[in-house]
C-alpha cells in the first residue's frame, strides 16, 4: 500500500506581539494510502492546526511533510494551492457551498481550477452526484437543500478531481443526529471504495466509524489506537 503521509518532527508556531505560542511541538505521523483516520483531541491541542498542515492550507515551521512523495512544507503559496486542488478533497462543518449555483456546478468547481474542460466537469459532476445519492437534485441550488444533502454536495464536491485524501473538519457538526449517522455512512462507503479518509473531530461516536484514532494533547499525540 505505501504512505500517502509522512510527517516528521512538525512544529508550528505562532507570533503573538512579543509572544510565541508553540502550537505543534514535534510531531511524527505516517498514514498509509487507504486508511480511514480520524484526529481527536480537546480545544487547544492543535488538532486544526494540524489539519491545516495536512491540508496543505499552511505551511510548519520546522520538520517534514512528504505528500504522496512531494515534500510539501517547502513549497511556495502557488505549488501549495495546485496540489491542494489535485490531491486533496476537502468536507468543511459550514459546507462552503457557492449560494447562488447549483449543486452540479458548486461539485464541478474543483475542475475548474483543474483546467477540465465543461463537457468532462459536467460528467464526472453527474456521476459523483449520483455516488453521493443527490442524482435528482443536481439543479437545486443550496437553500433548496436539507443540511444533509448540502453536507453530500460538499462530499461530492471533495471527490470530483479524485484526490488522494478526502480531510473532513468536523463534518457532522451542524447536522442533527440522524442525518450524521447518514453522512458518516457516505464516508464509510467512500473509505470502502479504496479512498483514504481523514476525519478531524471532537465526536466519539464520528470517531468510532474510522479505523485508526490519533488523540493530541498539548501539541503532541498523546496516543495512537487502531479500531478495527
Amino acid at each position: 500500500m505505501g504512505n500517502v503521509i509522512e510527517i516528521r518532527g512538525i512544529i508550528r508556531n505562532f507570533q503573538l506581539g512579543q509572544e510565541t505560542v508553540y502550537v505543534l511541538k514535534g510531531i511524527d505521523l505516517d498514514i498509509a494510502r487507504g486508511e480511514y483516520l480520524a484526529i481527536m483531541g480537546p480545544s487547544g491541542s492543535g488538532k486544526s492546526t494540524l489539519m491545516n498542515l495536512l491540508g496543505c492550507l499552511d505551511t510548519p515551521t520546522g520538520g517534514t511533510y512528504n505528500l504522496n512523495g512531494n515534500d510539501v512544507s517547502k513549497m511556495t503559496d502557488n505549488e501549495l494551492a495546485d496540489i491542494r486542488n489535485r490531491e486533496i478533497g476537502f468536507v468543511f462543518q459550514t459546507f462552503n457551498l457557492l449560494p447562488r449555483t447549483t449543486a452540479l456546478d458548486n461539485v464541478a468547481l474543483p475542475m475548474v481550477y483543474a483546467g477540465a474542460s465543461k463537457k468532462d466537469r459536467t460528467v464526472r459532476a453527474e456521476e459523483v452526484l449520483t455516488d453521493v445519492g443527490l442524482s435528482d437534485r443536481m439543479d437545486h441550488k443550496p437553500n433548496q437543500l436539507s443540511g444533509g444533502q448540502r453536507q453530500r454536495v460538499a462530499v461530492g464536491r471533495a471527490l470530483v478531481n479524485k484526490p488522494s485524501i478526502i480531510l473532513a473538519d468536523e463534518p457532522t457538526g451542524n447536522l442533527d443526529s440522524k442525518t450524521s449517522l447518514e453522512i458518516m455512512q457516505l464516508f464509510d462507503e467512500i473509505h470502502a471504495a479504496g479512498n483514504t479518509v481523514i476525519l478531524v473531530t471532537h465526536e466519539e461516536e464520528v470517531a468510532a466509524h474510522a479505523h485508526r484514532v490519533i488523540r493530541l494533547r498539548d501539541g503532541m499525540i498523546e496516543s495512537d489506537v487502531r479500531n478495527k
